[in-house]
């Protein structure tokens, strides 16, 4: 498997894995959706991707600063669309400890706003999907 490939598959139920580079992601559905609950569904690990990117990004700027990372925390909070399907604001906070300097308190939040998923969501890529049936 290629470093740009995800090999899927249905282990049962409504769950489903996606394979990457020596990686299983699982993925269920809530109960109320038919699901088991047994592992996040594939939209809050969606939304998730964003925040911990986010994260990762702070934590990068701490570390070429040497600042230290303990008491830093993000949190995300999402707003829908009035009719409820599609998001219309996700609003990352950086909550900073009171020993936190100062003077990079807007810089990691420019840091935090550099995150590749942001950017993807910002310019998204085209995506195709196509069907092959494979020859027995």
């Amino acid at each position: 498997m290629s470093d740009n490939e995800f090999k899927v598959t249905f282990p049962g139920g409504v769950r489903v894995d996606a394979s990457h580079d020596g990686f299983t992601i699982r993925t269920d559905q809530p109960v109320r959706d038919g699901g088991e609950g047994s592992a996040p569904s594939p939209f809050i690990l969606f939304l998730a991707s964003l925040a911990t990117c986010a994260g990762y990004y702070v934590l990068s700027f701490c570390r070429e600063r040497n600042i230290p990372t303990s008491g830093i925390e993000l949190t995300m909070r999402t707003e829908r669309e009035a009719k409820g399907k599609m998001i219309s604001l996700a609003s990352i906070t950086i909550s900073l400890p009171p020993d936190f300097p100062e003077k990079y308190a807007g810089a990691v939040v420019k840091s935090a706003e550099r995150c590749t998923v942001k950017a993807h969501l910002q310019f998204p890529p085209d995506i195709e999907t196509t069907a092959v049936i494979r020859k027995a």
